[in-house]
Formats: structure tokens, sequence, C-alpha cells
């Protein structure tokens, strides 16, 4: 019994090691293959609503999209940046130029259903934070079976 005890916390530190580090891996597939980088999201629920936070540092208010259904929420966000070794412009020499276009989306499917014309956004200091009320609780009721 003692072997599956350690073989368990083995195989748990395992899949946190993993989780902790997926978003590094996803960003750097994103890297390699072009497509838009994943940017770490908590999502929090309180009572009343609830609130998603993101950074998105280097980006600015309006490279920012936000697509929203009463479960769902996707982020979205672009600006250019240039690449080359070596070149000149307006006088000065570059002799490194290493910004380029950058993306990044996520998808999330949220906790609860959010009253969608009651949300806010927030983005202060590379730090994007969306606050969503959530709607009342459906109430449900009994089928008999017959």
């Amino acid at each position: 019994m003692v072997e599956k005890k350690g073989i368990d916390t083995m195989f748990n530190d395992m899949i946190q090691t993993i989780k902790e580090r997926q978003v590094d891996l996803d960003n750097a597939i994103a890297e390699y293959t072009g497509g838009p980088a994943k940017p770490a999201v908590d999502i929090m629920e309180t009572g009343d609503e609830v609130v998603v936070m993101t950074d998105l540092p280097g980006y600015q208010r309006e490279d920012i999209k936000i697509d929203l259904t009463d479960d769902t929420l996707e982020i979205k966000a672009e600006h250019s940046m240039e690449t080359e070794e070596e070149g000149e412009e307006e006088g000065v020499t570059y002799h490194r130029k290493e910004r380029r276009v950058t993306s990044a989306a996520r998808t999330l499917i949220l906790p609860a259903k959010v009253k969608i014309n009651e949300v806010t956004a927030n983005f202060k200091e590379g730090v994007l934070t969306i606050n969503m009320p959530k709607l009342e609780k459906k109430e449900t009721f009994a089928v008999k079976v017959e």
C-alpha cells in the first residue's frame, strides 16, 4: 500500500508541474508556429460576478477585442512590431530591431452565465480586468416521470 501512495504522489506532482508550465508551453508553441500566444488568466467567481484578469503587456487599449456570450469569453489582442537586423530611419542607425507583429488570444468557458449588457472591462498598466455580473440563479423544477 505504501508503493501506491508514493506513485500517486509522484503522478500528482507531475500533473501539477504540467499545469503550471502549460502557459509557457503554449506560448513556446505559438512562437514557433507563428500563432497567437495564450496569455495566462485568473478566473474568479463571487456570489454576484465572474472576474477574469489577464496580463497583456505591450498592448494598448485599441489592440484588444473582447467577444462575449452568456457563457463564453474570447479575448484577442494584436499589435505590430518590426524585425530587422540593421537599417536606418530618419538619421537613426538600428543595429538590431527585434520587435514584430504579436498576437494573443484566449477563449474561456465561464463558470456561470453572465449578464452580457452589464459587463465592464478595464485595461490598466498591461492588466485587462473584465467584470461580468452573473445572471440570477435559475429555478429548477422537478418533472414527474410517468
